[in-house]
């Protein structure tokens, strides 16, 4: 597929990677890119909406939604990050209800309209989906339950035209990673990364150094045989009821 001429929504685009993400599609030529976030900000392209969305408030979603209306991408990307030990129920709670239950809120409420036009969903994940990070677990399981979220979908949307893509980024040199002191990528990098994977059709995007070691072996790995071979286990009246 190519970005040219698409709409886009971007959730959490105002800073770190869902800003970068705003500007390659604009440089891929998107038609119009709405960049959802809690905060207002402002961007010098006309082809950029800027949103107020919340993506844990289903009314900021729902404006959100009937405002766009023709959607051909959605990017999954607004999320938290947060270190902790487990040990605070609260913070896994917070994690849970932005990085999971937000990422379903918007996924459904865009799915009317990505159903007419045969649309895509990429969700910005992280490799701690599929192994935790020591230092941030309720991030780590708040990721690896979108992605079975993903998986899920990917197989449910497959007979109503929708593809859905998953990102597995490494460490990003953003705002909410200051303070660990691992190799990390520009964000720009890992925005062209993703691009570029969602036009090549990866289902999944592994999109910057880090992450592109162990890309092969996901690919090829039990995991995703078990994933492809369970899709074939989805009856015909639960399609129906999808979106």
């Amino acid at each position: 597929m190519h970005i040219a001429n698409k709409t886009v929504l971007i959730t959490g685009a105002n800073r770190g990677i869902g800003a970068a993400l705003v500007d390659e599609m604009l440089y891929r030529g998107a038609k119009r890119v709405y960049a959802g976030s809690r905060s207002v900000h402002h961007h010098h392209d006309e082809r950029v909406v800027v949103l107020k969305m919340d993506i844990t408030e289903e009314d900021d979603i729902r404006r959100a939604v009937e405002m766009i209306g023709h959607l051909d991408i959605l990017i999954n990307n607004a999320g938290i990050f947060m270190p902790d030990d487990l040990g605070d129920k609260d913070i896994i709670d917070r994690h849970l209800a932005v990085n999971f239950f937000g990422t379903l809120k918007v996924t459904q409420a865009c799915l009317p309209a990505l159903i007419e036009s045969q649309g895509f969903i990429v969700n910005n994940l992280s490799l701690s989906a599929l192994a935790p990070v020591a230092s941030t677990p309720a991030y780590s399981i708040s990721k690896a339950a979108c992605h079975n979220l993903m998986q899920a979908l990917r197989a449910l949307l497959a007979g109503r035209g929708v593809v859905v893509h998953t990102c597995f980024t490494g460490p990003v040199d953003t705002d909410m990673t200051r303070g660990f002191e691992v190799p990390k990528s520009p964000a720009r990098l890992v925005a062209a990364g993703i691009a570029s994977g969602l036009e090549r059709g990866d289902e999944d995007i592994f999109p910057d150094p880090f992450s592109e070691r162990v890309a092969e072996g996901w690919r090829n790995g039990v995991v995703k045989i078990l994933e492809r071979e369970f899709r074939a286990f989805v009856p015909s009246h639960t399609l129906a009821n999808v979106g």
